[in-house]
């Protein structure tokens, strides 16, 4: 079982600091989900995070950077990226610290492992306390940025909680998992990722932060996702997936399934908004009217429902609305 130590205590950031310097992982808290996390400069490190993962190795990686310190972004980001449009500039100092991920030209000489061998990298500065603190903490030991994908199986639903985290990798040797706990992610789905690396913003992957408030600050419409875009996280037609089948279905049909089906219904659990009549036995959960609660609340769900033991997860359909696009993007995904 991996070591969780409590993020409020400075010696259990420190020992995870120090443990990214010697090229080991770490499970470590954002507002988005939980990270497992390598120092994004060290080859053989970020090869545990796709090893540990099961993830395919020229699947990329996003590099989380420290908090700058007067604003100053693009020296933030100098370590790896070799270029920094006006429009990415204007969404840094928008949006970071926060859930935004940029695609950026890559440095040649670094993070070829955790770009997954592209010519561009994924950059974010979160803005969790503890994230920033060890992010901070392991720059004094030479870590100018740590690859930190979802701290789960790949493909599978991303964690919330240091619980989450230590539930993923039980089979990993005591000492090669520390997870700092920071308590549940505020978030709780994925940055959105925006590719800055063509000239134009493209919007690789919905997260909190929405196209309307992109295009506001960049000045300049986003352009849709092509197949020159460069590969991202989170973004294959399947992913975020339990072991019980996810079906998204609108209500109407919802209710009518589960009369047609009544008692024999038990093996389904139910994720909805919508006021519904469920037979005895039927595991149903209530999905916020608020997006935001709805993001936050998702995954956590997703795993307490398969914990049930259920075959099929019914999942109501989110609303139209940008401010839904981050919730219906990860259902899909996990519905696929």
């Amino acid at each position: 079982m991996p070591l969780c130590l409590n993020a409020s205590d400075p010696a259990a950031v420190e020992a995870a600091a120090q443990r990214l310097a010697a090229g080991s992982l770490v499970g470590m808290p954002t507002e988005t989900v939980y990270g497992l996390a390598a120092d994004a400069g060290n080859a053989t490190a970020v090869l545990r995070i796709f090893e540990a993962k099961g993830r395919p190795s020229d699947h990329p990686l996003i590099v989380h950077i420290p908090p700058a310190g007067a604003a100053d972004w693009r020296t933030a980001v100098a370590p790896f990226a070799r270029e920094v449009p006006a429009f990415a500039a204007a969404l840094m100092q928008a949006f970071w610290p926060g859930p935004l991920t940029l695609i950026l030209p890559r440095r040649p000489e670094v993070a070829a492992v955790a770009a997954g061998g592209q010519d561009s990298v994924g950059l974010r500065c979160p803005s969790h306390p503890v994230a920033q603190a060890l992010l901070v903490a392991a720059r004094v030991h030479g870590v100018h940025g740590v690859a930190a994908p979802s701290a789960n199986r790949f493909g599978r639903v991303s964690p919330t909680t240091a619980a989450h985290v230590a539930e993923e990798f039980t089979e990993l040797p005591d000492d090669a998992l520390l997870i700092l706990d920071g308590g549940a992610c505020p978030v709780g789905i994925e940055s959105t990722i925006v590719d800055c690396s063509r000239g134009a913003p493209v919007l690789l992957r919905p997260g909190v932060i929405t196209p309307g408030q992109i295009e506001a600050v960049c000045g300049q419409p986003l352009r849709a996702r092509d197949e020159a875009a460069p590969r991202a996280s989170g973004t294959l037609e399947s992913h975020y997936a339990p072991r019980a089948k996810v079906r998204l279905m609108a209500a109407q049909p919802l209710q009518a399934a589960l009369d047609v089906l009544g008692p024999d219904a038990k093996h389904i659990a139910v994720y909805a908004r919508s006021p519904l009549k469920t037979a005895r036995g039927v595991v149903l959960r209530r999905m916020p009217d608020d997006a935001a609660q709805a993001a936050q609340a998702l995954f956590a769900v997703l795993r307490e429902l398969d914990a049930t033991g259920v075959k099929l997860i019914w999942v109501e359909t989110p609303p139209e609305g940008a401010d839904w696009d981050g919730v219906r993007d990860r259902l899909q995904r996990a519905s696929a």
